[in-house]
């Protein structure tokens, strides 16, 4: 490709300002995502010694070179280590935009499919039961008070936790992704007691509860009344009618696993 810029010892070519482009977008949407905070000062730093290497590189001075690249790599790791909680705030969001979600919902629609079968028979067996969505290391302690399954989901699985029989019944199930992690897990329960004219039971206040202490939906399934509700962001919705249960759980598990 012809070049079209000569510096000195520098010859760009239209390829080269699309890669160069490219890394500025990226660069600016970095410097959005961690304006005010300390980590934009040491990426800022980070990209000194990039500049440095390069031109040292190009004059030729080797052991400059060699000790910035070391540096670099050195700070790169470090950056990675102390600045997680930033770069997990870059990641969530990478993951709002609507290419994304698209990706979500398609890999979300199985799983959904498969416990809202279960959901019918419960319901319709007046079963009680208790499903929790959320990415593991929101519900961690949630997850260590029950036993470890790590089994991939099935309507007839969840269904066979939740039969009475079963010893794993008692509790709630947790899902993560394609997989039930852990069954018979204890949820904390809600101070809230009433919602309207309603006394919510042990069941639901469980689900709310973990819903105002993690970023996670739970699904409830009554065992008096056969109803379905779900529980998010610290909000109850009772008495969700069987035929809209699917639209409402692709609504919000998709929000909690792009999350």
């Amino acid at each position: 490709m012809n070049d079209v810029i000569q510096l000195g010892f520098l010859s760009i070519s239209w390829l080269d300002l699309v890669d160069i482009g490219i890394v500025a977008i990226a660069f600016w949407f970095v410097y959005r995502s961690l304006r005010d905070t300390l980590a934009l000062q040491v990426l800022f730093l980070l990209s000194i010694l990039l500049v440095l290497s390069f031109f040292t590189e190009a004059l030729g001075l080797e052991t400059v070179n060699w000790i910035l690249r070391r540096l670099g790599d050195i700070g790169l790791i470090a950056f990675v280590v102390l600045f997680q909680p930033e770069l997990r705030r870059l990641v969530l969001l990478l993951t709002r935009g609507r290419v994304f979600r698209l990706f979500l919902r398609s890999r979300s629609s199985e799983v959904i499919d498969i416990v809202s079968d279960a959901i019918e028979d419960l319901s319709s067996s007046h079963i009680g039961a208790l499903i929790v969505f959320s990415r593991a290391d929101h519900v961690k302690v949630t997850v260590d008070t029950g036993v470890r399954l790590n089994a991939s989901a099935s309507s007839e699985l969840i269904s066979s936790i939740f039969n009475p029989r079963s010893p794993l019944h008692d509790g709630a199930i947790v899902i993560d992704g394609q997989q039930i992690v852990a069954a018979r897990c204890v949820l904390p329960l809600s101070t809230t007691q009433r919602v309207g004219s309603r006394t919510l039971g042990t069941r639901h206040r469980a689900g709310l509860g973990l819903s105002e202490q993690a970023d996670a939906v739970v699904v409830i399934v009554s065992e008096e009344r056969g109803s379905v509700s779900l529980a998010y962001g610290g909000e109850l919705e009772l008495d969700i009618p069987l035929p809209m249960v699917r639209n409402a759980l692709q609504q919000r598990i998709t929000s909690i696993l792009a999350a």
